[in-house]
């Protein structure tokens, strides 16, 4: 059986509806209205806390939701309880239920960015045959559970757990946050830990013989985004000779794949993904196969539980890049792209262990390559100058896309792009931008600087208290190196970036102006120490900075001037590029007044500045409308300016 959430209804329609769909082949079974109940509030659908998980019996669905509200009221509500009565009265009167007065406008916290209204999430069960919907009881407290599935027999349930005070940072993209795994026994009704309860976890996935679990482990509580343990836990045995009696085998907690700190030569670079696939275990229970960034490439991976070795499924390929999409009973499901092939499905059985790089990939559809676009990686060694002390002998790459052709290549003019985070990356994959921009006659350089995921720890931990400058350098470097070597129009360079990708570029046209004839920036961080009052990751501007983060620390003027002195904002009055800015107004994580104050210093020294604001966009401007109107925006701001 099948288990499908449907919406109905919504803002403007006078109540939202949640439907939990049960369906069989292509026939649906049954249908509930999950919140008719009133058990809880919405249901969680988001990839973070959000699960559908049926029991082994396949008789109750478990899932996440909002923890119910109690209903609030205005003090000057006019069915307000007569108060001439007596207490005896008042009591008698008062419902169980009853709205509480006072508490219309009580804020609750919310996960951040994406997460709007998500701020308690419980653990609830629905009985298939009855319909009936309870909320786990055991849970601590202390903990906003999510990512939950039954345990062997259906005698319990395995979560995450995620610490939620003294209050709740934005979760989205942040794989840093504090969480444990944990079991609550549904027949002793306790909860028991089963991981290290000071680090962070993610993804537990159950093998299909049920005895054991594996999960990603973040070591560090300091970048968002870096290289990640895998962990086996949890193993379980059947016990008494009963099938569906099971007890704990053992509790120990085992690396199956450690933090690589530096890669070496072609060997494997590590774990960057925040998320396991849902299916991701092996037939026989002893291999899992995931997609991780290496350099600028993305990767499937199958390791062997057991002894503890990766090997990769898809080395040797033509150089794009692959996403594992699930696998059941050893048949693959992946999707495959490069910079210049849009995304095409595949499938391939996992090959007997030891001859894992023999899998065979049929395609379920065929996508036509873009014509006129060549792409090449270029791996770029930072001058002895600009080495870090601490971490000396770190490389970056960059991804170029180009006119296959040009009739003359000292005519094209080039885009330049450094990506967000700032520990994320680009890889061969498809991009649209990219793309359109290269079949426009621009070239496109996509900067993997020092910092970004996929090239070891070393050069995740080489960045926090180096961000302005470093990273600035490193971009700049591979501008100056890409120019040099392919001889593209040095007049008509221009930078497109968001998030950290657009301090970035903000940075550039402020240190070298001479470089950059047009800029284009989404969202970006213009003054970290004015965004730390009010962005849903706080940490981020103290951890990027160089120093310690803590939730009751009260930065000092020292800090407050080190984070400025980080800013693109400080270097205002030597900029001369024309830019344009595209914000979000609901953008949670850089707040939208980030490119107003910068929008503002501009406009007062006479510089060409636009400003595009999205009312009801948050931080990816992602919406349809929001993503055609930027796009052609930023393509007429750089003809205009680069004179294309």
């Amino acid at each position: 059986m099948k288990a499908v959430l449907r919406k109905a209804g919504g803002p403007g329609t006078g109540e939202e509806k949640q439907f939990l769909e049960v369906w069989e082949k292509n026939r649906k079974l049954k249908s509930f209205n999950l919140l008719a109940l009133e058990k809880h509030g919405p249901v969680y659908e988001d990839d973070c806390f959000g699960c559908l998980s049926w029991s082994h019996s396949e008789t109750h669905l478990l899932y996440v939701a909002e923890k119910k509200r109690p209903k609030a009221e205005s003090f000057f509500h006019t069915k307000a309880l007569d108060i001439s009565g007596s207490d005896d009265e008042m009591a008698r009167l008062k419902k169980p239920d009853q709205a509480i007065k006072g508490d219309q406008f009580l804020f609750y916290e919310d996960w951040g960015e994406n997460m709007v209204s998500k701020s308690t999430p419980v653990l609830c069960v629905l009985d298939v045959e009855s319909g009936n919907i309870s909320v786990l009881e055991g849970v601590p407290e202390s903990v906003s559970p999510g990512q939950a599935f039954w345990a062997p027999g259906d005698t319990g349930v395995v979560f995450v757990g995620w610490w939620h005070e003294p209050f709740r940072l934005g979760i989205r993209f942040c794989t840093n946050r504090r969480s444990a795994l944990y079991y609550v026994d549904l027949i002793k009704g306790k909860c028991e830990l089963l991981s290290d309860d000071c680090l962070a976890v993610s993804s537990p996935r159950l093998s299909p013989d049920q005895c054991r679990i594996i999960y990603l482990r973040f070591p560090s509580l300091v970048p968002h985004q870096q290289c990640s343990q895998l962990c086996l836990a949890a193993q379980w045995t059947s016990f008494r000779g009963c099938s569906d009696g099971y007890d704990w085998y053992t509790r120990v907690t085992s690396v199956v794949v450690d933090v690589v700190p530096r890669q070496l030569g072609e060997n494997f670079s590590g774990i960057y993904c925040s998320l396991l696939p849902l299916g991701c275990w092996s037939a026989d229970s002893q291999r899992v196969v995931f997609d991780s960034v290496q350099r600028s490439r993305q990767d499937l991976f199958a390791v062997d539980t057991q002894m503890g070795t990766v090997t990769s499924l898809t080395a040797g390929g033509s150089g794009g890049s692959w996403k594992l999409l699930t696998i059941d009973r050893d048949l693959m499901v992946a999707q495959f792209s490069t910079p210049s092939l849009p995304p095409s499905l595949k499938v391939g059985f996992l090959p007997p262990a030891g001859k894992e790089q023999t899998v065979s990939w049929v395609s379920l559809e065929e996508a036509e390559p873009i014509p006129d676009i060549s792409w090449s990686i270029r791996v770029l060694q930072p001058p002895p100058e600009q080495e870090h002390v601490q971490y000396a002998g770190l490389d970056f790459e960059a991804i170029l896309l180009q006119p296959s052709d040009p009739p003359d290549k000292t005519q094209v003019p080039m885009v330049v792009m450094p990506h967000g985070g700032p520990h994320s990356s680009f890889v061969t994959a498809w991009m649209l931008f990219p793309a359109m921009l290269c079949k426009m006659g621009f070239a496109v350089l996509l900067v993997n600087y020092r910092g970004s995921t996929g090239f070891g720890q070393d050069s995740i931990f080489s960045l926090p208290g180096n961000v302005g400058h470093q990273d600035v350098k490193d971009v700049q470097f591979a501008v100056e190196q890409v120019l040099r070597e392919e001889h593209f129009d040095a007049g008509r360079v221009a930078l497109m970036g968001g998030s950290h990708g657009g301090f970035l570029s903000c940075h550039l046209i402020g240190q070298y102006p001479e470089t950059y004839g047009a800029c284009v920036v989404r969202n970006p961080v213009i003054n970290i120490a004015s965004m730390m009052g009010s962005t849903d990751i706080p940490d981020w501007c103290v951890v990027e900075s160089g120093f310690p983060y803590s939730s009751d620390c009260l930065p000092d003027l020292s800090l407050w001037a080190d984070m400025l002195d980080r800013s693109p904002i400080k270097y205002t009055s030597q900029v001369k590029t024309p830019l344009l800015l595209m914000l979000g107004q609901e953008d949670r994580r850089v707040p939208f007044k980030q490119g107003m104050e910068y929008y503002r210093a501009l406009k007062a020294r006479n510089v060409p500045v636009r400003l595009l604001l999205y009312p009801k966009s948050t931080h990816t401007l992602s919406e349809v409308e929001v993503e055609s109107d930027s796009f052609m925006n930023a393509v007429l701001w750089l003809c205009t300016h680069l004179g294309n």
